[in-house]
C-alpha cells in the first residue's frame, strides 16, 4: 500500500516515548548505557508484517574531551552548503568535547577556511573515484576533478592517492575519521528496472573510496552515512520536477539503497567501517522547506506545501549535523 496510515508502528523500549509520527528521547547524565529497541509493523488485521531490533547507545557527554581529532567529510550538495559540517564543528567547540579540525580542500562558505570538506553538488561515488581534471583541488567545484585523483608526469592514468591528498591538506597525516554522504545523485532517476544495477555500480566505487582511505591508514574510521529520505509529500517533487519524478519512486529507490548499504557495510566495525544513521534522524515532515500558497485559484485561504524534494531546510541540516556529532562521540567513547 502507498499509505503508511494503513499500518500500525509500535516501538518497544524501556526509554523514550512513542508519538504519532516518531519515537523520541532526550537522555540525561544518568542514562549512559545500552537500551534495546524493537520496532513492529502490523497491518489492518493486526498481523505482524515486519520487525527490527536495534540498540540505543548513550555515551558520556564528555566522551573524547580535549582529544585532538581530524575529520574529513565527503559528499554531494547536502555537504556543499556546509550547514551540517558547521554544526558538528560548533558542537565540538563546546566544553567537554574533542578539539576538532575539519579536513578538506574546499571551504565554499567560509573565507577563513575552517569549515572544510569535499562536498560537491551533483556528485556521485563514481565521480569521486574516477573523474579527473587538471583543475582538481582548486577553483569552482563544478569544474573540479576528484580531489583524490593525481597524475604524475610519467604516469599515464590518474590514480587515487589518499596519502598525497593528506600531504596537501592534513600535514601528511591520515584523518582520524572520514564520513561519506553520497547516494541521491546515483539513484535519482532509477526505477524498478534499473535500481539494482545502479546500486551495484555505486557500491563498486564506494568501496574504492573506502579502500583508498584504508590503503593509507587502516586506523581511520570510515563513517558510511545512510542516505536520508526525501520530503514527506509529493508537493515537493512537483515544485522541483513538475511531473517528471514522483516522491514514491524516489523513496523506493532510496529505501532499496539503504537496504543494500546496510547489508554491504553493517557489522564491519572491526574493519574500520561504521554506519551513521542520518536516515532515521531527519524529520522529513517538518524539516524540509515549505511555502504558503492558495490551494486553488478561487481560494481565500492559504495552505502549507513542501517545496523541495531532496534538500532539507536549515533545521533539517542541523539534525544531520547532530547525528554526525553523536556518531563521532560514540566512536570516541570506545
Amino acid at each position: 500500500s502507498l499509505n503508511p496510515a494503513n499500518y500500525a508502528f509500535d516501538v518497544i523500549c524501556d526509554k523514550g516515548r512513542q508519538q504519532v509520527e516518531r519515537w523520541t528521547w532526550t537522555p540525561g547524565a544518568d542514562d549512559v548505557g545500552d537500551y534495546a529497541l524493537t520496532v513492529e509493523v502490523r497491518d489492518i488485521a493486526n498481523e505482524l508484517v515486519a520487525q527490527a531490533v536495534t540498540t540505543v547507545r548513550v555515551v558520556p557527554a564528555d566522551a573524547g574531551a580535549d582529544r585532538e581529532v581530524t575529520l574529513l567529510m565527503i559528499g554531494d550538495s547536502l555537504t556543499l552548503g556546509s550547514v551540517y559540517p558547521r554544526r558538528v564543528a560548533e558542537l565540538c567547540a563546546k566544553p567537554g568535547n574533542p578539539k576538532l579540525t575539519l579536513v578538506g580542500s574546499f571551504w565554499p562558505t567560509d573565507p577563513k577556511g575552517v569549515i572544510r570538506h569535499e562536498g560537491y553538488g551533483g556528485w556521485t561515488a563514481k565521480r569521486f573515484a574516477t573523474h579527473y581534471t587538471e583543475t582538481a583541488r582548486q577553483g569552482k567545484y563544478r569544474k573540479r576533478g576528484s580531489p583524490f585523483l593525481y597524475k604524475d608526469k610519467d604516469q599515464g592514468k590518474p590514480q587515487l592517492d589518499f596519502a598525497r591528498y593528506c600531504g596537501e591538506f592534513n600535514n601528511g597525516k591520515p584523518p582520524d575519521f572520514v564520513t561519506i554522504f553520497l547516494g541521491p545523485n546515483d539513484i535519482f532517476r532509477t526505477d524498478e528496472s534499473t535500481i539494482e544495477a545502479t546500486i551495484d555500480d555505486m557500491l563498486l566505487h564506494y568501496d574504492k573510496l573506502i579502500a583508498m582511505v584504508h590503503g593509507f591508514s587502516a586506523k581511520t574510521t570510515v563513517g558510511v552515512m545512510l542516505p536520508v529520505p526525501p520530503a514527506a509529500t509529493q508537493d515537493a517533487f512537483g515544485a522541483n520536477y513538475r511531473s517528471s519524478r514522483t516522491r514514491w519512486q524516489y523513496k523506493r529507490s532510496q529505501h532499496r539503497l539503504v537496504e543494500r548499504m546496510l547489508k554491504q557495510y553493517g557489522g564491519r566495525e572491526d574493519e574500520g567501517i561504521s554506519l551513521v544513521s542520518a536516515v532515521v534522524s531527519l524529520d522529513c515532515l517538518h524539516n524540509y522547506p515549505t511555502v504558503e500558497v492558495e490551494p486553488n485559484v478561487h481560494a481565500t485561504v492559504k495552505i502549507t506545501r513542501t517545496n523541495h524534494g531532496v534538500h532539507p531546510s536549515g533545521p533539517g541540516y542541523l539534525q544531520i549535523g547532530d547525528t554526525v556529532y553523536a556518531w563521532l562521540k560514540a566512536q570516541l567513547a570506545k
